[in-house]
């Protein structure tokens, strides 16, 4: 079907002339951000309004939705042109991040409405990962608060250059310059030890209109540029192209046994055909045979484009993997320190697993040292043992396998991560990598001659770590020494960690917070992987509250190779039978983070052993995990 069809020379050469214009304007990635209630929908309204945006039937239908929603009586509230979510609407906050597009006669937009809402500061940083600007709402009535700040710090964290300080609501303070000005002031004193290129601060009303596309009247005394004005105007840095080139790998393309090609989105640089192209995980080199893509073969391909390279040289190359020049490459590192932002409501602990996902790979991750964090609004960096939703911290990483990445101040595309409960799969935190740790350059796994295989053959036996684990009073440590004498007896080799027993020397440095609870269980399973490799049948008896730690010392261990065995106990047996008198000092408040009282217990969900000790001798049940490991 011809799109032209009646339509005369004169207007199809002027659609042309249109599409071209589009396509040689500069775009500009901004969001709007700042605290609940600040207007950061309606001003995203406003804008598409003013543009002209807003097709006559978007039109009809928000004025359907007013009238159920709208917040601002017979005039039309922008806010609901952008707020999408049936949530949104009756709540008359941003929860998911708006994307919207539009143009003007010098430039095209892409905007990010995000929440102001604590609860969706991870939606905020999605926003600004891919921002140039920030608008940052204010409401004139209130001034700056706690979450402006926070999302201040987030836009510079994650690479916004310019800020635009929008303080709204002028109409509600009758457009008065001292209380504009009181806040612009204490925003640029704040910002001043944040990494922002330009600060401009504007007096607007979004509800109204005024300095957002047309000049407001009523504030004469205002001589800066509109919204607009500024968003047509700031100047954008899109260095991507003089970057060097990084593609990370996301697929491999093999449709048949003739091509093979290395499938991704060009992160930053240029490639062109005959590029010799250096694989960072292996150091090998190839170079670039063909630029393949959905409209045919490319002789160069830039900075945003999904492309296919077909290498001339078969090196070994998959996901998770990025292809750079031979001389200006990613680091590999599995240590590294980042900046981390942290959005769960249980909190990041040093020594627990999470699963570290960048733009192309991923792996089970830790942070082995909390640096410090860093406190709203003052900016003050302080020790801690734990990150709470919403705060800042810096953080030294040790990962399960090497990744190739750039530091995030280079590279915005490889320098950064999300971490990800390996339970519950939600994303818990954001992080932008600094610089790879030196001691893990130097640090090389040591080749042993005599195998694992060989000492349990020595010692005729196969190893096991045996894991019990329940509530303290529960009968571990009992079950464990009965279990220990009758594997000894049978001629077996075997070591049995016991809680109390290691926290005299090993863990004698460590408490009882959550995390020092972590780090306590962290050792305790790198000791009992060094026994198993010894050969040894390892006897494990400890309360080990977290299933996370639990997994931990799983994921250390060959298949097969760790039991767990929950030693269920009712909580009111374990406090009627307080062998230790534990639990008579806990309810007195005498011992705080106590489990089962004031801290946590998380059940095993599918130990390979499960006891139930009620009416059951503590030998017996030694008997039956003894019969157990004799089958498995």
């Amino acid at each position: 079907m011809d799109i032209f069809n009646g339509i005369g020379p004169s207007k199809q050469s002027k659609f042309y002339e249109f599409i071209l214009n589009q396509d040689e304007k500069s775009l500009l990635r901004f969001l709007t951000c700042g605290s609940v209630d600040d207007g950061k929908s309606t001003l995203v309204g406003r804008l598409l309004y003013e543009t002209k945006q807003i097709f006559e039937d978007q039109l009809a239908a928000l004025k359907n939705e007013n009238a159920r929603y709208g917040t601002t009586g017979e005039d039309l509230d922008m806010a609901l042109l952008v707020d999408g979510l049936e949530a949104e609407r009756e709540q008359g906050i941003t929860i998911d991040v708006a994307y919207r597009y539009f143009s003007t006669s010098k430039r095209k937009f892409i905007v990010a409405d995000t929440p102001g809402h604590e609860e969706y500061t991870r939606n905020m940083a999605t926003g600004a990962s891919t921002a140039d600007l920030g608008i940052l709402l204010v409401d004139a009535r209130r001034g700056i608060l706690t979450q402006t700040l926070r999302h201040s710090c987030i836009a510079s964290m994650l690479g916004v250059k310019h800020v635009i300080l929008a303080v709204n609501k002028m109409d509600l303070v009758d457009f008065d310059q001292d209380i504009f000005d009181r806040i612009s002031e204490s925003y640029e004193s704040f910002c001043k030890d944040l990494d922002f290129a330009t600060i401009k601060s504007i007096p607007l009303s979004a509800r109204f209109g005024d300095n957002v596309t047309l000049r407001s009247e009523r504030m004469p005394w205002y001589l800066g540029p509109t919204l607009l004005e500024r968003l047509e105007t700031i100047p954008i840095d899109h260095d991507g192209l003089e970057r060097p080139f990084r593609f990370p790998v996301q697929y491999i393309c093999r449709p048949n046994m003739e091509f093979r090609g290395v499938a991704g989105q060009i992160a930053s640089g240029s490639i062109r055909v005959g590029d010799l192209v250096r694989v960072a995980k292996s150091g090998s080199l190839s170079s670039v045979k063909e630029i393949v893509t959905m409209d045919g073969y490319l002789a160069e391909a830039r900075e945003g484009q999904a492309v296919t390279l077909v290498l001339t040289e078969q090196v070994d190359v998959s996901r998770g993997n990025i292809l750079s020049p031979p001389d200006d490459y990613p680091s590999v590192s599995d240590q590294f320190q980042a900046q981390v932002i942290w959005f769960d409501h249980t909190p990041l602990l040093p020594g627990r697993n999470y699963i570290l996902k960048t733009e192309c790979d991923n792996t089970t991750a830790n942070v082995s040292s909390l640096k410090y964090s860093i406190d709203i609004p003052s900016l003050v960096k302080s020790a801690a043992s734990s990150l709470r939703m919403n705060e800042f911290g810096v953080c030294n990483f040790s990962l399960h396998l090497p990744i190739a990445f750039d530091s995030y101040r280079d590279n915005r595309a490889t320098g950064g991560f999300i971490l990800i409960d390996p339970f519950s799969n939600k994303t818990v935190g954001a992080g932008m990598i600094d610089f790879p740790l030196r001691r893990a350059e130097n640090i090389h796994w040591q080749a042993l001659e005599v195998s694992k295989r060989s000492r349990s053959e020595l010692l005729g036996q196969k190893p096991a770590v045996l894991w019990l684990t329940g509530l303290s009073g529960s009968g571990k440590s009992t079950i464990a020494n009965h279990l220990e004498k009758l594997l000894h007896a049978n001629g077996r080799h075997t070591i049995l960690l016991d809680g109390d027993n290691l926290r005299h020397g090993l863990n004698r440095d460590l408490g009882f917070t959550e995390a020092d609870r972590v780090e306590n269980i962290r050792r305790v399973a790198e000791v009992a992987k060094l026994m198993a490799d010894a050969g040894l049948i390892v006897i494990v008896a400890f309360i080990s509250p977290f299933r996370s730690e639990r997994q931990l010392a799983r994921d250390l261990m060959e298949p097969g190779e760790f039991i767990e065995i929950f030693v269920d106990t009712p909580l009111e047996e374990c406090v009627r039978r307080d062998p230790k008198g534990l639990y008579k000092k806990a309810f007195s408040g005498q011992i705080r983070n106590f489990t089962g009282i004031d801290s946590p217990y998380e059940p095993p969900e599918n130990p390979e052993f499960h006891v139930n000790t009620l009416g059951v001798n503590a030998v017996e049940i030694a008997v039956n995990i003894q019969c157990y490991l004799e089958q498995v």
